[in-house]
């Protein structure tokens, strides 16, 4: 079993700067890579970052050059950093593990970007 835990969402005006932290817990070496995915209201979940046990990383063309994804191995916590924030990147945030079996979720974090 693997445990995620979200954190860092807030409210922010555009143009601001967030990071999200995925602390992961248990069973954390089956882990294969991390994503963080976003679902804003009336929308589907799309994935906007992953980053796998090799340290290659992707991201969604919207976020490209705005976000970076990245790893504290000691810690077991990813990251995402968020910067140049948009009102259209207002979503719930959430931390997706990938193992051989299945995925493990977290619980979410709301980023709300004014305009």
């Amino acid at each position: 079993q693997v445990q995620l835990v979200e954190s860092g969402g807030g409210l922010v005006q555009a143009g601001g700067s967030l990071r999200l932290s995925c602390a992961a817990s248990g069973s954390t070496f089956r882990i294969n890579g991390i994503g963080w995915y976003r679902q804003a209201p009336g929308k589907q979940r799309e994935l906007v970052a992953v980053i796998r046990s090799d340290g290659s990383t992707n991201y969604v063309d919207s976020v490209k050059g705005r976000f970076t994804i990245s790893r504290d191995n000691a810690k077991n916590t990813v990251y995402l950093q968020m910067n140049s924030l948009k009102p259209e990147d207002t979503a719930v945030y959430y931390c997706n593990a990938a193992t051989y079996s299945r995925f493990y979720w977290g619980q979410g974090t709301q980023v709300t970007v004014s305009s």
